[in-house]
């Protein structure tokens, strides 16, 4: 099909085979030279790496070597160091062996001595027995007595003597004791007294009312005085209407009421509208008012007196001392002051501070309640300090301090101090009726022993003066020049607590009558 016979598919085979043939042969031959340079290159690398390694040994053992040598040049060093030190150590022992051995000759020649010594201490004790014995013989002959005897009777003279000298030691030293513990005493109440700056005594008994005008009055007592009767029985004051111009007079015992009725009073003038709905409603926000601060002084009062963790009843009846006095003293200044003089005199004392000033503060808290409760404000104050769980100290502190019960601690007897102390105070308390009705009268007398005086009035406890000039013989400056001389002479001549108001009117009427 082709046009390809069989003899050249024959040479066409023979030629193939001999063409593969010649390729292996010539692939055999190739491969064996490669065989052979290898083995060559082999056997080349293996010489080299043997010489390396014996090159490598070589530089290994001289190494070890050179080390070698350095470590024991070292030891040597160190051992002939050390060989040094040994010879030095054996030099300084051999040296303390000879001190020692010279100190032990020494210290038995001192035993030697003292060996002798004792041998004729011995000898010279012997005597002197001998010696004392015969005094002792020689006195009994010539005295007549025993030595027991006299011994005894020696011993009676000595001990009587002792007594006495004793007694008179134990006398001074009681004496220079109390001496000493009244100095201390005067000094620790006069830094306490130095260190407190406190009020003097105040109005008690009445509060005034400005107005602005007199009309006002008429309003306040109302239509057929509905309006002045509602105030008194809401407020539980008496309102007094008299010719003070433009002020109204409020009078109470009971401080809290009166401040109630003041405050009242106040905003019903100032809102101007005046009837009993009205007042009802004034009044009873002035309650909510003083009650507020009631609280505040009561507050203020524990946080002054440095007195923390009280009661909240507490508190609101410290605070009603605000309103209360005593003999003209406000009572929680009062107890302000005696919790801090008792706080001073027990630091300097060195005992409880925060006890002392807890029990000032609180000894007088029965007096919140003396006007509502029967009992003396002292059983007041500890049935009120034990229902608001105050510590026994505490009440104890507080229930001794008028000596109705026997102080049990230094804290009880230094409250009981600064109590006397506080209103003891010059000016602390209010002075007799005497002495008061004295210090008016000389203030009306000051004030019209000055020419063109009328008349003059001392009010308000003494603590203003208004004087009435005759407008014809004083004109305004002299007004104004009286006054101020009236003040200066008020203060060269008079003693009084406070400060006194000066006031000078001068006035003038044209008076006529119709016929």
């Amino acid at each position: 099909m082709w046009g390809i016979s069989a003899i050249e598919i024959g040479i066409l085979v023979l030629v193939v085979a001999a063409a593969g043939l010649a390729g292996y042969w010539a692939r055999k031959f190739m491969a064996e030279a490669r065989i052979g340079s290898a083995e060559e290159q082999q056997k080349k690398l293996l010489e080299e790496a043997q010489r390396e390694s014996e090159a490598k040994k070589r530089e290994a053992l001289v190494e070890a070597k050179e080390e070698i040598h350095r470590e024991r040049l070292e030891l040597e060093q160190e051992i002939k160091d050390r060989r040094g030190e040994v010879q030095r150590l054996e030099g300084r022992l051999q040296q303390k062996e000879e001190s020692l051995d010279r100190k032990g000759e020494s210290l038995e020649k001192r035993e030697e001595g003292l060996s002798r010594r004792e041998e004729l201490m011995e000898a010279e004790r012997q005597r002197l027995e001998e010696l004392r014995a015969q005094e002792l013989a020689e006195l009994e002959r010539i005295s007549g007595l025993t030595g027991e005897e006299a011994k005894r009777m020696l011993l009676e003279s000595l001990e009587e003597e002792l007594s006495r000298e004793a007694a008179i030691m134990i006398r001074d030293s009681e004496a220079q004791a109390k001496e000493e513990a009244d100095k201390r005493a005067r000094e620790i109440v006069a830094t306490a007294i130095q260190r407190s700056a406190a009020e003097h005594a105040v109005d008690i008994t009445v509060s005034v009312v400005e107005l602005p005008s007199d009309e006002m009055k008429g309003r306040i007592i109302g239509r057929e005085g509905r309006n002045i009767r509602t105030l008194e029985n809401l407020t539980g004051v008496d309102v007094i209407i008299d010719d003070t111009p433009e002020a109204v007079i409020l009078s109470g015992f009971d401080g809290v009421r009166r401040e109630v009725a003041r405050v009242a009073l106040n905003k019903l003038v100032a809102d101007g509208r005046i009837h009993p709905a009205r007042i009802e409603e004034m009044v009873e926000k002035a309650r909510r008012e003083v009650d507020t601060r009631v609280r505040e002084a009561g507050e203020e009062a524990a946080f002054e007196a440095g007195v923390h963790g009280l009661h909240g009843e507490l508190i609101k009846l410290l605070g009603k001392l605000q309103f209360r006095t005593s003999y003209g003293q406000n009572v929680l200044r009062h107890s302000v002051e005696v919790s801090y003089l008792a706080g001073v005199m027990a630091a300097e004392l060195g005992v409880d501070n925060a006890l002392a000033r807890r029990a000032g503060l609180l000894h007088d808290i029965g007096k919140a309640v003396d006007q509502e409760s029967e009992g003396t404000h002292v059983a007041l104050g500890v049935a009120l300090l034990h229902k608001y769980r105050e510590t026994p100290e505490v009440i104890r502190a507080m229930e001794a301090h008028h000596g109705d019960v026997e102080p049990k601690s230094i804290e009880a007897v230094l409250v009981t101090a600064a109590d006397a102390v506080s209103a003891a105070r010059p000016g602390a308390r209010r002075e007799s009726l005497q002495n008061y009705l004295k210090r008016l009268e000389k203030l009306e007398g000051i004030a019209n022993s000055f020419e063109g005086v009328e008349k003059s009035y001392a009010i308000q406890a003494g603590r203003e003066v208004r004087i009435i000039v005759r407008p014809d013989r004083i004109d305004d400056l002299a007004s104004v020049r009286m006054a101020r001389d009236i003040v200066k002479r008020v203060e060269a001549e008079m003693e009084y607590p406070g400060q006194i108001k000066v006031t000078v009117i001068r006035e003038t009427r044209a008076v006529e009558y119709a016929k």
